[in-house]
């Protein structure tokens, strides 16, 4: 239905090359791939269009404009970093011990100093060109390729195809919805890429099948990845290791536990916020499910968002609560001066949307909250999933009392 696996690799190619060749450029010759303007660099609200790293075609201003271009400045220095460590430690260092050394400590320290120096150099950035192997190892997502057959994927989508069920009509409701603006991800091929993948997915996993805010997520990916399949397994480490259960079920109990839980964490690190946003009758999960749901992909700018995807796959699903509690410090003055529901949203829309900077984000969320463990965050769930699978089914009791009397 959709051709060869010589043409799904093919079709992907129109991302391929435009990151490639922004990777090329940011590390040998930075100057073709910069964003210029011949208006002077000062506050200004000016409108300008311009195409981030990854593609997108984003509306903004200079301002934006001048930070994007910071940040380019810093993933070529980032890269140099990654590039001589390799050099020096070998390919995937990160994963291997020292060979030439035989005491079991030794080793121990040895595999201890690589994962410091690793959270270290992730939470300053993943490059571009090393980004999709690194996602892979520390994510867990080739190993669990690797307890399959080399064909799973291609059988997959071989055994799936032409098969309609309640998620592939969603599916292909949303495709032409999902990142509309993007020249690849709008065309054929990139809709048709984006289509096994998320079909191949539901037929894996038959209680997730499908759930609106993944489409967004599976883009992305396809965006950083080489091929689709990684892009496959991506989605899969995501959806069954990494991220809570339940969070794209049916119901969605489990996106239901994490607001609750943020609503949690909101008012024990900032309780001046928390309180002005009850006063008003302000429900966070308004902003927040999406950014949970869609892991910020459809809120913050792509690399902003990657820069946060980097720290999620090595470090877990806290790093959700770490960068939702960032956005709303960041913004303390303007959301406490807020009197509407409405302003407060249009607050933290422009903020995400407007982000450009991963650095200024993630060093409010790595170094103004305080320390967050996983541990804290599972035992806030549990305290939570009672109140939340006794009002879902609360929610389905009336329901079915609905339609019985209908």
């Amino acid at each position: 239905m959709f051709g060869s696996q010589t043409q799904r690799e093919t079709s992907n190619g129109f991302a391929l090359r435009r990151r490639a060749y922004w990777i090329t450029s940011a590390i040998s010759n930075p100057r073709p791939n910069t964003i210029t303007s011949s208006i002077p660099k000062k506050k200004s609200t000016l409108s300008v269009k311009f195409e981030d790293m990854y593609g997108f075609t984003v509306d903004g201003n200079i301002d934006d404009v001048n930070v994007l271009n910071e940040v380019r400045d810093k993933v070529r220095e980032q890269a140099k970093v990654w590039l001589e460590l390799e050099a020096s430690k070998g390919t995937n260092w990160y994963l291997q011990s020292n060979g030439d050394r035989i005491n079991v400590v030794s080793l121990k320290l040895s595999k201890l100093a690589n994962a410091i120096t690793l959270k270290r150099l992730v939470r300053k950035g993943i490059p571009p060109m090393v980004r999709p192997n690194v996602w892979l190892s520390v994510s867990g997502a080739e190993k669990k390729r690797s307890t399959v057959p080399d064909s799973y994927y291609d059988d997959l989508t071989r055994a799936t195809e032409g098969k309609v069920t309640p998620a592939t009509r969603q599916i292909d409701h949303d495709l032409p919805r999902t990142f509309p603006s993007h020249p690849w991800l709008d065309s054929p091929e990139g809709q048709a890429s984006l289509r096994r993948v998320l079909v191949g997915y539901s037929f894996r996993d038959s209680d997730v099948g499908y759930c609106q805010g993944l489409n967004y997520v599976a883009a992305l990916l396809l965006l950083v990845m080489k091929t689709e399949e990684d892009a496959f397994w991506m989605l899969a480490v995501l959806l069954e290791n990494v991220l809570v259960n339940d969070c794209y079920t049916d119901n969605l109990s489990g996106c239901h536990v994490e607001q609750r839980v943020f609503k949690d964490l909101l008012a024990k690190k900032w309780p001046r916020i928390a309180a002005h946003l009850e006063a008003m009758e302000f429900d966070v999960s308004l902003v927040a499910t999406e950014w949970f749901l869609c892991l910020f992909a459809k809120s913050l700018p792509s690399e902003t968002t990657l820069r946060v995807w980097d720290v999620l796959f090595n470090e877990g699903a806290k790093v959700l609560f770490h960068v939702a509690l960032a956005i709303f410090k960041m913004k303390e003055e303007d959301l406490l001066r807020a009197r509407q529901i409405g302003e407060v949203i249009g607050i933290l829309q422009t903020t995400t949307h407007h982000q450009y900077d991963p650095d200024e984000l993630l060093t409010v969320a790595f170094e103004k909250i305080g320390s967050m463990t996983t541990n804290t965050i599972t035992k806030e769930r549990k305290k939570q999933e009672p109140a939340v699978m006794a009002e879902l089914d609360q929610r389905q009791r009336r329901l079915d009392t609905s339609k019985m009397n209908g």
